[in-house]
């Protein structure tokens, strides 16, 4: 009895600790991975501003014992994570033309014309939307950074400059606005308030109208060590099982779902309204048992995954410091958010990286949050003639390999950290 009572009070302790669930409001005591403290993973300082304080937030996921979401606890307001980014999402050209074939399938498989109307969520410098304008499809992109969004007016797409929620949601319907399709593309792990964000889907949503959402899935997550892809902009981890714990809340229903490639493996998600007449596809119930079968509803599967980091972390520094050893010089390619969880949790500064390199020009001559990475043009690399890069957005490699396939030709070679260390001969590599 007294051991059940210590264990009782244990649980209640640590749940008073983590706080309640976002989405069904369990009070949280497991823990999925803990990576330490980090900074903001968009956070990029500019070159004079790295002898100033730092703000260092817990980078501790959990896992819900009731709905099984793994979630971080919200230290910061997406406004002041999201109010200004640095993240452009047509910087990367494989994006850009997976969005392109979203959208023509969309029109084809919706029937969507002249007088529908599409609103993407967090539609950043409108990569996606922009290919709706030729097909004759009327869109509204809503954005909260007003730098990003000032990218995709130039682009003629026009945006809103604001948060989605009910809120918004109501006030659009009141404009007489439907939606006969909602996109919502890697934004769902950046909202705090799910509860908040998919009623406002439902209100917009028009009686026979789509909504699709892709986001990381969290067996690929797990399965493949993508422990990078955890920082604070992402305040949660879906696999379908939860999606669906989600949409009931909201008399929506899952009638399809794909498995796609993009960001190391997502889901694509198609909702609709409780009573809307779209079929329910066999692929639904097919990975919903496949989710139930790994483990997704026993809480144990969930707290084996940080033995798993820890090793990829020892692995990653044994490589870097054997290479440093032997007087190697190592470049950093990239600086996503994922490569500055990288960074961080593995304490490789400039000790290892003589600086990274990015394509956003934005990145430019900052430094990387926490690490303090000098960020340089793609063409410090043909100056500085390293003999390894590091690849952080391991998520492009193939498109990276093909873009500096030429640094072969002085021998350098190209590391990718996730899921283990992978050493790329660009000579050798297919793409």
């Amino acid at each position: 009895m007294h051991a059940t009572i210590k264990e009782s009070a244990t649980a209640q302790s640590g749940a008073a600790q983590y706080g309640c669930c976002r989405l069904c409001g369990a009070p949280l005591a497991t823990t999925f991975v803990n990576l330490g403290m980090t900074p903001l993973c968009e956070s990029f300082l500019a070159a004079g501003e790295t002898d100033k304080m730092e703000a260092y937030f817990p980078l501790h996921a959990l896992v819900c014992g009731e709905c099984f979401l793994v979630q971080l606890r919200e230290y910061v307001q997406p406004v002041n994570i999201f109010s200004e980014y640095a993240y452009f999402s047509s910087f990367s050209t494989s994006w850009v033309e997976h969005a392109r074939r979203y959208c023509e399938m969309a029109v084809a498989r919706f029937g969507l014309g002249s007088t529908s109307q599409v609103f993407e969520i967090a539609s950043n410098d409108g990569y996606l939307l922009q290919h709706f304008l030729p097909l004759g499809v009327p869109v509204l992109g809503i954005e909260p950074a007003a730098n990003v969004a000032e990218a995709a007016r130039r682009k003629n797409i026009p945006t809103l400059v604001e948060f989605f929620g009910l809120r918004l949601a109501r006030r659009l319907v009141s404009e007489g606005q439907r939606a006969d399709l909602i996109i919502g593309n890697n934004v769902l792990a950046q909202v705090p308030d799910l509860n908040d964000f998919a009623a406002g889907m439902a209100h917009l949503l028009a009686p026979e109208g789509v909504i699709t959402l892709e986001f990381p899935h969290l067996e690929r997550l797990i399965v493949e060590n993508q422990f990078d892809t955890i920082y604070h902009e992402h305040f949660s981890y879906f696999s379908l099982l939860t999606i669906d714990r989600l949409a009931q809340r909201h008399q929506l229903r899952i009638f399809d779902v794909e498995q796609i490639s993009t960001h190391g493996g997502s889901l694509r998600v198609y909702l609709c309204r409780a009573d809307a007449t779209h079929t329910r596809s066999a692929s639904v119930n097919a990975l919903l048992s496949h989710e139930r079968e790994i483990g997704f509803e026993d809480i144990a599967s969930y707290a084996r995954f940080a033995a798993k980091v820890h090793r990829t972390k020892r692995q990653l520094l044994s490589f870097l410091i054997g290479c440093k050893e032997k007087g190697a010089k190592i470049c950093g390619y990239g600086a996503p958010g994922k490569g500055n969880t990288l960074l961080n949790y593995c304490g490789i500064g400039m000790d290892f990286l003589e600086c990274t390199v990015d394509r956003n020009p934005y990145k430019h001559g900052r430094v990387t949050p926490g690490m303090h990475v000098p960020i340089y043009p793609v063409s410090t690399i043909d100056e500085l003639r390293p003999d390894y890069l590091l690849i952080l957005p391991w998520n492009l490699k193939r498109e990276i390999v093909e873009q500096m396939r030429h640094v072969s030709s002085w021998g350098c070679k190209m590391v990718v950290p996730i899921p283990d260390v992978e050493v790329i001969d660009p000579r050798e590599f297919a793409t």
